[in-house]
């Protein structure tokens, strides 16, 4: 009697929903087992192809992925740095607190940064990872899916992760709308970058709250009174030394941070302009520094920032409520010396 041939069509894997998908493993593994970082609309087309070709999460996989470890790792681009040493600093005292511990990878670097990315040092080690303003590539983008963790993003955002920022556009409309209600109408902006091929989400939403702000005044953007320096103590020197030399230079400087403005008051004193009579300057962060150098400032309040990160990593964890998916601080103009109305208008 000749063999039954078994026709039945074997069982649908995850490579299969992904491939029907147009989307990753990785992808549908966090869709299924409702992890963030995937959009609703993906979401919902890969369990409805999952239903149709009848896959689901193995049980055993799904509680090895819900497993404790009672470890958080922090992933900051300069631990050297004010921001995000302050920023760290907020999350890891929030995190102990509730008896978490915090694994600290600093990626330093495009090279540091695509280390990480391709080898996931913090896989299964972790029950959640925060990025402090990290910003990365695309397909670094995807190799967090590959994390099989929980997802928080702190000072800035990334797709759908549950984040916590300031509203880097209204710092900047802030900064820029005091140096046009004092009558400055030639203001300049002096901003950094580092991040080679990537951006911040600070560094476009403070560039578009300052052209927000120009043009609402019904002022001219000037293409040469916005300068990029590259990310160093000569930033804010260098960047007032370019404005300067043009045949119109302008009488106020809105500096992405303190630390810009500080490096370009020295180089202001450097060069003998005085500072408010001259030239204004208004920066963002309300750095410790600020109040020495008396510097008119935006305070982004980071270690709320850090604060409300780490309210959202324990909602995750630890099932303390529902992770809002987006925790927005207010900034507030802090008002000091290095900004006055300008020659013409005393």
């Amino acid at each position: 009697m000749p063999a039954v041939q078994d026709v039945r069509e074997p069982h649908a894997n995850m490579a299969d929903v992904a491939a029907r998908a147009g989307v990753s493993s990785a992808t549908v593994s966090r869709a299924l087992r409702g992890l963030p970082g995937v959009s609703p609309a993906t979401r919902d087309r890969i369990r409805q192809i999952a239903e149709e070709l009848s896959y689901v999460v193995s049980p055993e996989a799904s509680r090895l992925s819900r497993r404790q470890t009672g470890r958080v790792a922090v992933v900051v681009p300069k631990i050297d740095v004010w921001f995000y040493s302050a920023m760290l600093a907020s999350i890891e005292a929030h995190l102990r607190e509730a008896d978490l511990d915090v694994l600290i990878y600093q990626v330093d670097g495009r090279e540091q940064r695509s280390r990480f990315f391709r080898e996931l040092p913090s896989r299964r080690k972790v029950d959640a990872v925060v990025l402090i303003a990290l910003p990365v590539l695309e397909d670094e983008e995807e190799r967090l899916d590959l994390l099989g963790v929980q997802v928080v993003v702190a000072g800035g955002e990334l797709r759908d992760y549950p984040h916590a920022r300031v509203d880097d556009q209204a710092v900047a409309v802030l900064a820029v709308q005091h140096l046009i209600e004092l009558g400055h109408r030639r203001i300049a902006m002096i901003r950094t970058s580092d991040t080679t091929g990537t951006i911040w989400s600070s560094y476009t939403e403070r560039t578009r709250g300052y052209l927000d702000a120009l043009r609402a005044a019904d002022l001219d953007v000037r293409e040469e009174y916005l300068v990029t320096e590259p990310f160093g103590l000569r930033a804010g020197t260098d960047g007032v030394a370019a404005l300067l030399a043009l045949d119109e230079p302008p009488t106020a400087v809105f500096a992405y941070s303190d630390e810009i403005a500080i490096s370009a008051l020295r180089g202001l004193q450097q060069r003998g302009v005085r500072v408010p009579e001259e030239l204004s300057v208004v920066a963002v962060d309300d750095h410790p520094m600020a109040a020495l150098f008396d510097l008119t400032t935006v305070a982004q309040h980071v270690p709320d920032q850090g604060r409300l990160a780490a309210t959202q990593v324990l909602a995750l964890v630890h099932g303390t409520g529902a992770a809002e998916d987006s925790l927005v601080v207010d900034p507030h103009l802090v008002i000091r010396g290095t900004t006055a109305p300008p020659p013409d208008r005393r």
